[in-house]
């Protein structure tokens, strides 16, 4: 065997594990950012479904969820989201914007596992 070809291999094979270990732990956290905001974390699991709830825990139309479908406005309705969704648990704009928007898989590991509490503002 081609040594090159195994390495290949080994590469894509440990892509894949590491692919499914961040999203295990990302499902996991936003489970329990659904579950903190009184929806059920299972919902976290459904790709498209987990988006209209973000929205709502965001506190705006599920319908809204709809914009992420357009170039350009997603990137903006996402950071509008994140801050809403950061100012429901409590959390500053700051917060928000780095950590919800930008790096949402430590931001949601803060919230669903952190002391915040979902206020619906």
């Amino acid at each position: 065997m081609d040594s090159n070809m195994l390495s290949e291999q080994v590469f894509n094979t440990s892509s894949v594990v590491i692919s499914v270990i961040y999203y295990l732990i990302y499902a996991i956290t936003m489970w329990k950012v659904f579950s903190k905001a009184g929806y059920p974390g299972i919902l976290a699991l459904i790709p498209i479904v987990n988006w209209v709830i973000l929205v709502k825990i965001a506190g705006m139309s599920g319908w809204a969820a709809l914009l992420y479908l357009i170039p350009i406005v997603n990137i903006v309705f996402a950071i509008v989201v994140a801050i809403k969704e950061g100012k429901n648990f409590g959390k500053g704009g700051v917060f928000s914007f780095f950590l919800l928007w930008l790096f949402p898989f430590i931001g949601h590991l803060i919230i669903g596992f952190g002391s915040a509490q979902y206020n619906k503002v």
